[in-house]
């Protein structure tokens, strides 16, 4: 699995398979980024709003792979929403992690977290902060720029007037949540879409009708979410720091059946994600 990239639509090759940090502090981001380097992992996502990146950044430089060998992601927090605030978060997080450039950089949010959804779509604020990005990656501070938590007119409106169009659209994805149409229309713009926890923050764990398919592969329910995820053209980025489940994580050798996606497709949606329900998850919303 570790071997298995998607090309963006600039070239740039990016992992499959990546480790999530969210809720990690510095410490224990530091070591999980160290323990999935041993175990293969060459793709790690962070954020500003994680508030850990000091602590991938170390992960980064103690974990024995070169640099360059690493495809490391960041967020632009939500609330940045000028040019001058984004362009000086860019600088911050290169400071933080210590590094000369980051291979992807992310619009976490089309909104505030605490505007999540509402009325004010920001479309130009969220103009201007693209073209904070599109010049971040002209000068070589970063390797690719994309999107998260973006809607069809959200990625309209970067499309409409953007010099650089977006590589990705990093979206909530999983077994029972799937925003099918959404990823249709990224694809078809050339826009690759990364699932953010793609087995539902641990709720779909416990899904009966889940769990009867996995044991068909003789594969547990997390890895059959995943496999369901990347058969969709997806990337996907598991948040753990227990090196067991990292190497669970990464033993996706099968295939689902056709049959079987369209039954994965329309599992009942899951409503609640139990201490994970939080959503939007920095807004306190």
């Amino acid at each position: 699995m570790f071997n298995e990239t998607y090309k963006l639509s600039n070239g740039v090759e990016i992992p499959k398979l990546g480790l999530g940090t969210w809720l990690l502090g510095d410490a224990q981001a530091a070591q999980a980024v160290r323990d999935a380097v041993s175990i293969g992992y060459r793709h790690i996502d962070t954020a500003q709003a994680y508030m850990n990146e000091a602590g991938v950044g170390e992960g980064i430089r103690s974990c024995g792979v070169a640099r360059e060998a690493l495809f490391i992601t960041t967020k632009v927090a939500a609330e940045k929403k000028n040019y001058d605030s984004v362009t000086q978060s860019i600088d911050e997080s290169l400071t933080k992690m210590g590094l000369d450039y980051i291979d992807l950089l992310i619009i976490h949010s089309p909104q505030p977290w605490t505007e999540f959804r509402d009325e004010n779509r920001y479309f130009e604020e969220n103009k201007e902060v693209w073209k904070a990005m599109e010049d971040a990656y002209m000068t070589g501070k970063v390797k690719a720029i994309g999107l998260s938590n973006f809607l069809e007119d959200d990625v309209d409106n970067i499309l409409a007037s953007c010099d650089i169009k977006p590589m990705v659209n990093q979206v909530l994805a999983h077994v029972s949540n799937t925003p099918l149409e959404l990823i249709e229309f990224c694809q078809k713009n050339d826009i690759l879409v990364e699932a953010y926890s793609p087995i539902a923050h641990g709720a779909v764990l416990d899904n009966a009708e889940v769990k009867v398919i996995a044991d068909k592969y003789g594969v547990s329910v997390a890895q059959a979410c995943l496999r369901y995820d990347i058969q969709l053209g997806l990337v996907v980025i598991p948040k753990t720091a227990n090196p067991d489940h990292m190497r669970n994580n990464a033993e996706l050798d099968f295939a689902i059946s056709d049959a079987d996606m369209e039954t994965l497709k329309n599992v009942e949606r899951i409503q609640n994600y139990g201490e994970h329900s939080f959503f939007p998850v920095f807004g306190g919303k």
